[in-house]
């Protein structure tokens, strides 16, 4: 059997927020290689963090981030308990959901899927059946594109199906599933609201994105 050191265990931990035991059976299951065990690691804690989802969250925090007096954001992300709410991990986490909500182009409109009103998905097929590189096409085609489409679309407005703005490998909720994970908590953002100043009146286009971005790096 592979010999696992202290040293071995530490970098595991430090490379995954793991317990020891976990860290040291999945580093024996692994046969001491750092990177498999935290692939490994980071493949059982989904898994885990799919069953916590069930769990009522109701504690949590309001979050919010103003940029340059131009853009504001607020988003309430819920956990279970007060004592994780208190968390500088997950008080990390609700600074970045909203630094990604005010940064991210196109900026989301909904949580997720289940928040988008049938309305708001059938205008969106109209147009895109009526848009001229469809007109000609057999219907079944058409209906294939046009499905596709949407779907793109309705993607990019879920802020759950968004790439991290900080690091565009992972979405929205692989993020939070990997926090769930590491914390042991159920965690959900069940709101936010995004205001940009002046939007809705006719005035010069500033590139308000751009700016924060700047600021993140």
């Amino acid at each position: 059997m592979t010999t696992i050191t202290a040293a071995q265990v530490k970098e595991l931990r430090d490379k995954t927020g793991a317990g020891i035991m976990d860290a040291k059976k999945t580093l024996i299951e692994t046969n001491g290689d750092i990177n498999k065990a935290a692939e490994l690691l980071r493949q059982k804690g989904i898994a885990s963090a799919e069953k916590k989802m069930g769990r009522i969250a109701s504690e949590g925090l309001v979050g919010s981030y103003i940029h340059n007096g131009k853009i504001g954001v607020m988003v309430e992300v819920n956990c279970e308990t007060d004592f994780v709410a208190k968390n500088e991990e997950f008080q990390q986490l609700v600074k970045d959901i909203c630094m990604h909500i005010a940064g991210t182009m196109p900026a989301p409109e909904f949580v997720s899927r289940d928040e988008i009103p049938a309305s708001v998905v059938e205008e969106e097929r109209r147009i895109e059946s009526g848009k001229e590189d469809l007109q000609g096409k057999p219907e079944n085609i058409v209906e294939k594109i046009v499905t596709g489409r949407v779907d793109k679309l309705m993607a990019e407005k879920c802020l759950m199906e968004q790439p991290f703005v900080k690091d565009p490998s992972i979405k929205i909720e692989e993020l939070i599933k990997e926090k769930i994970a590491k914390i042991g908590e159920k965690i959900t953002v069940r709101r936010f609201t995004r205001y940009v100043l002046g939007e809705g009146i006719e005035k010069r286009n500033d590139n308000f994105v751009e700016e924060v971005m700047n600021q993140m790096k």
